[in-house]
């Protein structure tokens, strides 16, 4: 059963876990987290470098990859108390029961970090790449991509039955919150049912446990970070699914103007990384991408040729249309922009109308707010 392999889990992913579980431990209520609640992992005065994260166990996973990337990095950063995690409780954390289509989209994960960001409350801020909206709060950057884990996403069944999709009997229910994984999996099966399923990756296995669904997906990079490999059922290869743009990803981000952070963060860029997620978000920008439309793509350098491919959905799946292309790696962003302007060009109907609204003004609006104040 799924609920004894946590009892499993490595003492590092069980630790992650427990920090993320802290503040509920401690007797605060789940509404006591505002957009301007911040939990210190540590409490050493003056650290150098300040580290922005959400607060669930994958996230606090990704800081303390990045911490420690750091201090191999940088001798004074290897000190007690020099690289300070400070976690920030996201509107996207908050809001559990809507779909994200409905609520603004991806950029709800990102809202409070950039705020404390432009505030000076953090100096950094680390990323599920795939949350980052494809444009960023202007005075910041995002110029540093770690090494990429595996991009796949992966099927997870308490039914041994299950093995892979094409295993589930018609009419089976599949715990997804991703339009782009429900446009996939109903092109293969239009009888399956998809419902939105979010939460940290522990509260989806324990539903899945409970028999709310007959299954879910995740990604692959998530389980490898928590090491929690032992509960995913199998690994979907690309020719059946193509990943999430930036799947498997993590960015750091910083102020523009900051110089000592920009200097921590360059000496963890893999270059590689950031040539493929580049050009995927490039792709994504060209067809005005959200959370409100079904895309996928994904990058891969081979021999020195980078390699992209594409696909553009309705949600019920009942059409794709896809692009390929190559080039030197140099050219990332133009490969992506050139391949989501062909679909674009060849499938208007099945692209929304960009407009200043719902999510960008939802995050625009808070951090000028933050900022004015911070004037007056």
């Amino acid at each position: 059963p799924i609920s004894s392999k946590f009892e499993t889990m490595p003492t590092m992913s069980r630790v992650i876990l427990a920090l993320a579980l802290a503040p509920l431990a401690a007797g605060f209520a789940p509404s006591a987290w505002t957009s301007t609640a911040r939990q210190s992992v540590q409490m050493e005065a003056e650290p150098l470098v300040r580290i922005g994260t959400r607060g669930s166990p994958l996230a606090l996973a990704q800081a303390y990859e990045t911490k420690k990337r750091l201090g191999e990095a940088f001798d004074e950063l290897k000190e007690e108390g020099a690289v300070d995690i400070i976690v920030l409780k996201t509107s996207g954390d908050m809001i559990l029961d809507k779909a994200l289509k409905e609520i603004g989209g991806k950029g709800l994960f990102t809202k409070e970090l950039d705020v404390a960001l432009l505030s000076n409350e953090v100096d950094i801020c680390v990323h599920s790449m795939k949350d980052v909206p494809t444009w960023l709060v202007p005075g910041t950057v995002l110029p540093c991509t770690l090494p990429r884990e595996d991009t796949r996403d992966v099927f997870i069944s308490a039914n041994p039955a299950y093995k892979t999709i094409k295993d589930l009997p018609d009419g089976s229910v599949i715990g997804s919150a991703s339009l782009r994984r429900q446009a996939q999996i109903l092109a293969q099966n239009p009888t399956l049912k998809v419902v939105n399923f979010r939460g940290n990756v522990q509260t989806r296995l324990r539903k899945l446990e409970d028999g709310e669904v007959d299954a879910t997906l995740l990604a692959h990079a998530g389980l490898i970070r928590m090491e929690m490999t032992d509960f995913l059922t199998s690994v979907i290869e690309m020719d059946e699914m193509i990943p999430a743009v930036s799947q498997g990803a993590i960015g750091i981000q910083c102020r523009e103007d900051d110089e000592k952070s920009l200097k921590y963060i360059a000496a963890l860029n893999h270059p590689e990384t950031k040539s493929c997620v580049d050009c995927e978000r490039a792709f994504l920008a060209a067809l005005d991408g959200n959370c409100r439309t079904p895309i996928a793509g994904q990058a891969v350098i081979e021999g020195g040729v980078l390699k992209f491919k594409g696909l553009l959905a309705k949600e019920d799946g009942t059409e794709i249309v896809r692009a390929e292309s190559s080039g030197d790696p140099k050219d990332a962003v133009k490969i992506g922009t050139e391949a989501g302007e062909k679909l674009k060009a060849e499938s208007p109907h099945l692209i929304e109308a960009f407009q200043l609204s719902g999510e960008e003004q939802m995050l625009v609006a808070p951090v000028k707010a933050k900022q004015a104040a911070a004037k007056a």
